[in-house]
């Protein structure tokens, strides 16, 4: 099995979706990392400089996932227009993946309902395309999870490789949300979880095959009531 996973920034796939790469790498499957944007606007140092350090960041934060693929689009610029369809396309055509992951359509920043529009132009008939949870899970539905707490101190780790970033405040938000996803899915206490939206769309049905295992459930307990 072959996923190909888009962020819009350098540490986007970290702080989404890390817990369930990690997920599909321990079941043996073939990641391809990519980042569309060059994170040069992500900070006040010079473009120049940011684009340098925030590469490196990213490379080493998915080290042990995978190189990521650098597309170096300019960030804050992304468009859902035939530059950024075709780099996708060309992706999709050259590794014939299994799943697409991007940023849902709705997400907060314009480069993520950017990208998600081009991924889903660009995936056509070839791949089913999941979106990832959006920032606090803003308007997110989700229609599948995936158990994550065995990989949580390393996607702590990775989104805090990302120095450049004040990455803390991503850890904290990434916690509260895994907790509250884990909640949903009525998993024991200190577990995490990570949520994504599929949408069917032909020739496209059922991906779950396809998925990580979801958290474990716990019985829902009877409680008798006596009639007075």
């Amino acid at each position: 099995m072959r996923i190909l996973a888009i962020g819009a920034h350098p540490d986007d796939l970290e702080i989404f979706a890390f817990g369930t790469l990690s997920a599909w790498a321990a079941m043996g499957a073939e990641l391809v990392l990519a980042v569309a944007s060059d994170g040069a606007k992500g900070g006040a140092l010079p473009a120049g400089n940011l684009r340098k350090i925030r590469a490196a960041e990213t490379t080493a934060a998915l080290a042990a996932l995978g190189e990521p693929r650098l597309l170096g689009f300019a960030d804050g610029a992304l468009r859902a227009d035939a530059g950024l369809e075709g780099a996708v396309r060309d992706l999709v055509a050259e590794l014939q993946p299994d799943l697409l992951l991007t940023h849902a359509p709705n997400d907060y920043h314009a480069d993520h309902r950017a990208l998600s529009a081009a991924a889903s132009q660009a995936a056509g008939f070839s791949v089913p395309v999941l979106w990832m949870d959006t920032l606090n899970g803003t308007g997110f539905q989700p229609t599948h999870w995936v158990e994550v707490t065995p990989y949580w101190p390393a996607k702590e780790a990775a989104i805090r490789a990302h120095a450049s970033q004040s990455p803390e405040r991503f850890v904290q938000m990434a916690n509260r949300q895994a907790a509250f996803r884990a909640g949903e899915c009525n998993a024991p206490p200190d577990h995490w979880a990570e949520a994504f939206r599929y949408e069917p769309r032909f020739p496209f049905a059922d991906i779950r095959a396809l998925l990580p295992p979801a958290p474990p459930l716990r019985p829902v307990g009877r409680r008798d009531i006596t009639a007075g």
